[in-house]
């Protein structure tokens, strides 16, 4: 089983609470993109980015000091998001650490896809950014089915905890033979299921946590899953969609 996460904007560098247990897969094509967005001018950059000034200069400055090898933090502990935050990796134990590096996968629009402890740098730059990079038109197109081949493995169950953004570089490659389940935290209203951004991001992360905490590698322990007073909806759910109301 794999399960895949979305990344967060926010990061951090944190070198001594945990130690780094890997490199990431694609790091040579993570090089390549650092590379050419260094060739951006801070405007052309501050428009590819779509923020503000103060984050902009931020990753503008990050950008052209950073070092891929040196000053890593573990992934997970590197991402400051809602879902990161009720996950707390930080206080994982050992067996949930050891759950978590077989299992979860981070996709990234700089990194392609991490595991908990490769060793990362902070950098912005989302998968649906308008990025013209070699003879591509985007980093859906740059990264293609590679992440989709590396979550997949050897014809691993794949539990889907991210964002559209981030879940269609999987989706658009899957056949009739994967097993892909995509979790939906959402609540009635006006007779229709409505899924909001922030507690769907909390709740991703607690279910993490809950996966972690139990060892979960049958798909049917999901629906045992209760956080955040979240319960598992029989009749709207599907053998690809678990829904959970609260």
């Amino acid at each position: 089983m794999k399960i895949i996460i979305s990344p967060a904007k926010k990061m951090n560098t944190n070198t001594d609470m945990f130690s780094c247990k890997g490199m990431p897969v694609f790091l040579k094509d993570t090089e390549k993109l650092k590379e050419w967005i260094k060739t951006f001018t801070y405007e052309e950059v501050k428009a590819l980015w779509g923020c503000n000034d103060k984050i902009a200069e931020l990753n503008f400055r990050r950008f052209h000091e950073m070092d891929l090898h040196r000053n890593l933090t573990p992934a997970l502990i590197s991402y400051e998001g809602i879902q990161y935050q009720y996950m707390a990796p930080e206080v994982f134990d050992q067996s949930e650490w050891e759950y978590v590096q077989s299992h979860l996968r981070i996709l990234s629009g700089f990194y392609g896809v991490l595991k908990p402890l490769d060793g990362v740098t902070p950098y912005r730059l989302e998968m649906q950014a308008k990025a013209q990079i070699e003879d591509k038109k985007n980093l859906y197109e740059f990264w293609g089915n590679r992440l989709y081949g590396e979550v997949r493995g050897n014809g691993e169950t794949i539990v889907n905890l991210a964002s559209k953004e981030y879940s269609k570089c999987i989706e658009k490659y899957l056949t009739s033979d994967d097993h892909y389940i995509t979790c939906v935290f959402g609540e009635r209203k006006g007779g229709k299921i409505i899924q909001k951004g922030t507690q769907a991001k909390m709740a991703r992360g607690e279910m993490v946590r809950y996966m972690a905490a139990h060892h979960v590698e049958d798909t049917e322990d999901l629906k045992q899953f209760h956080g955040l007073d979240y319960s598992f909806a029989e009749d709207e759910s599907t053998e690809t969609e678990y829904v959970f109301l609260v």
